[in-house]
């Protein structure tokens, strides 16, 4: 196993992830128990936790368009987390089929950090400032293209055409046709935005010359977020695994 050099490394941006990662474990165990078991089937409706559901995937994203400074290889990385995404997505379409994931987190962070890496030094010529207004206000504009609108977040100032919504394998890109279905649900159009954004915020912060600030440790979450990959794919199957024993069944 390969030493981590500690006094070298982001350990807080480590240490955020691996808070995301947290965040993102509770919220699905919640999901499991309240939702998939039935104790409360408008649990994820109610606000607060459409809120927590939102801050957990934009945390995760965007601080994965800032680890893209720190990747060696992102292409091949890019093609290794998409194909892990496929994986949940064949192992939830035998296991669950009704809560199959197509195109979820892990998808649009393989895709996002391929066509960054792509366009970086096209981004790099960009003043970072710039970059991240503008990354946020396309955010906000095509935040409902899934929904079939363009506008500024939830306000809608015009519908698409439903031309664009015919075509079934382009819901990836954020055109869902009207028979689509995801339990986990990530589209490029909109959600790339947010990773990009998070890769104009390291450039930022180093113009200040503020990243030595990310070499301080938070340890247990530093650990985590170091082995995110490997634990994201792993807790669904154990959280799964917790609710059978208090609940006797899948």
């Amino acid at each position: 196993m390969k030493k981590v050099d500690f006094e070298k490394r982001y350990n807080l941006i480590d240490a955020l992830r691996g808070f995301a990662l947290v965040n993102m474990i509770v919220f699905h165990f919640c999901y499991d128990i309240f939702m998939i078991y039935g104790l409360n089937t408008k649990w994820a409706s109610a606000p607060l936790v459409i809120a927590w559901e939102r801050f957990i995937c934009i945390s995760f994203i965007l601080i994965s368009g800032v680890c893209l400074h720190f990747s060696n290889h992102p292409y091949r990385r890019g093609i290794i987390i998409n194909l892990c995404g496929f994986l949940i997505t064949v192992v939830t379409f035998f296991a669950m089929p009704e809560q199959a994931v197509w195109f979820g987190v892990l998808n649009l962070i393989g895709t996002s950090m391929l066509i960054t890496a792509a366009l970086r030094g096209l981004f790099d010529k960009i003043n970072p400032f710039l970059g991240s207004v503008l990354s946020l206000l396309c955010f906000a504009v095509f935040y409902g293209v899934p929904e079939r609108y363009i506008g500024f977040f939830n306000i809608k100032l015009f519908d698409l055409p439903d031309f664009f919504y015919q075509f079934k394998y382009v819901a990836f890109i954020g055109f869902p046709d009207s028979g689509f279905r995801s339990s986990d649900y990530f589209p490029v159009i909109t959600w790339i935005f947010v990773y990009i954004l998070g890769y104009f915020l390291w450039r930022i912060i180093k113009q200040y010359g503020k990243e030595n600030i990310f070499r301080q440790r938070v340890y247990f979450l530093d650990f985590l977020g170091r082995h995110s990959l490997l634990i994201y794919l792993l807790h669904q199957p154990l959280l799964m695994g917790i609710c059978f024993l208090i609940f006797g069944h899948f």
